[in-house]
């Protein structure tokens, strides 16, 4: 019979130990990922080894597929992955549904998800902002009206990235028009393979199509997949935005053709390393990365699972500055060859989707001038921009 008292922790060597052992005897390489909005049964195979050894949530309890670890032993794990170059550890940090669903799911929906969101056989996309609720994202006007034990949803939801290839949704909805917009919304786990939602590409300014317009017609969502309880969207979508936000902080999307990531390299190649003026350059922007890793770093430490920081938008906002001066840089280096384009100027053509891509980290995730507001008033205690519709019941707020 048990004593009631927890297992022993392994010391940081202990572990370093085991995960080296581990990966040594389980990792080999996988495909190369293409489409980052889907996932090879190789790569989803590797993440079921992951989960199930307790690397891939390593602070979740050991109930839902962790080991109780606190963050500095998770920390652990995640360097010797990293070390390793092998995907799926301390999703714990940054898997957006696994997260919020762990976080603030019923048992039903963390029994009927959470695994397949850790292991990548669902995968998730973000239904928030709306034509008309974007940066006001309280002002979301797509509804969702209980019906017994379900909820039907209809409305329109816009620059969804992945929607396409989505098997579900974090869905931000209004479910009660007669109380201020912040307090009539709740947010859902919405299943996407089903009549009533259709997905519209967008093309994006890279010739991409990642982003999306949803139109939800009659969709229906069960009220186990409910987050937060009802009313309570507000508050769950922080959770969920901290993460993304956090994600976002972290680091930029790479390049198409790996030819441009590497800043320092890039320098090498043509010559201006010994360049007074660029080494200046290159200087503040590796400075600034540093700095951003420190300021994640004690973001992260002041969240704790299932909270938001407000310090993650310091991090989002520093790496929107970090990416557009790195474009910016690497298109000094490369010189004229910015001008040119196409996969036969492989080097140019990496320098000019990261510069266009940097526009995204701006946007997604809350813009820059959103990432301003919060810090100014949550973290420096600035007063709030006016909003004379806060306290209003929703249905009586001036509409465009």
């Amino acid at each position: 019979m048990s004593d009631g008292s927890l297992p022993a922790l392994p010391t940081a060597d202990q572990l370093r130990s085991e995960v080296r052992n581990w990966l040594r005897d389980n990792w080999t390489s996988l495909p190369r990922n293409v489409d980052p909005w889907t996932s090879s049964p190789e790569r989803i195979a590797w993440l079921e080894k992951v989960l199930d050894a307790g690397f891939a949530v390593p602070t979740y309890p050991s109930d839902w597929f962790g080991r109780g670890y606190p963050a500095d032993l998770a920390n652990v794990i995640a360097q010797e992955f990293a070390a390793a170059k092998a995907p799926g550890s301390r999703q714990d940090k940054y898997n957006i549904a696994a997260n919020t669903t762990f976080a603030l799911g019923t048992t039903t929906l963390k029994d009927d998800l959470l695994r397949d969101f850790l292991v990548e056989r669902a995968r998730t996309c973000l239904l928030y902002s709306e034509p008309g609720a974007g940066s006001d994202l309280a002002a979301v006007r797509t509804t969702a009206v209980r019906h017994a034990d379900r909820w039907v949803v209809n409305g329109q939801k816009v620059w969804t990235s992945g929607a396409q290839t989505a098997d579900y949704a974090l869905l931000l909805a209004r479910t009660d028009w007669d109380v201020p917009k912040h307090k009539g919304l709740s947010l859902f786990i919405l299943p996407m393979k089903q009549a009533g939602i259709e997905v519209r590409p967008l093309v994006q300014i890279t010739g991409e199509a990642h982003f999306n317009e949803v139109f939800l017609s009659d969709a229906t969502v069960p009220d186990a997949y409910l987050l937060g309880g009802e009313g309570n969207g507000w508050r769950a979508l922080q959770t969920a935005l901290a993460y993304e936000r956090s994600i976002m902080g972290d680091t930029g999307r790479g390049s198409r053709n790996s030819r441009a990531d590497s800043l320092l390299e890039l320098a090498r190649v043509h010559g201006k390393l010994d360049d007074p003026a660029m080494r200046h350059q290159l200087a503040s922007v590796l400075a600034m990365r540093e700095l951003n890793k420190l300021t994640n770093a004690r973001a992260k430490a002041a969240a704790t699972q299932g909270t938001s920081s407000s310090l993650m938008s310091l991090g989002k906002l520093a790496m929107s500055k970090i990416l557009h001066a790195e474009a910016a840089v690497k298109s000094q280096l490369i010189g004229a060859q910015a001008l040119l384009a196409g996969p036969e100027n492989p080097v140019a053509d990496d320098v000019n989707f990261l510069t266009l891509n940097a526009f995204f980290t701006s946007i997604g995730g809350g813009t820059d001038q959103i990432q301003r507001n919060i810090i100014g008033e949550r973290v420096l205690g600035l007063p709030r921009e006016p909003e004379v519709d806060r306290d209003i019941p929703f249905r009586q707020a001036r509409r465009s």
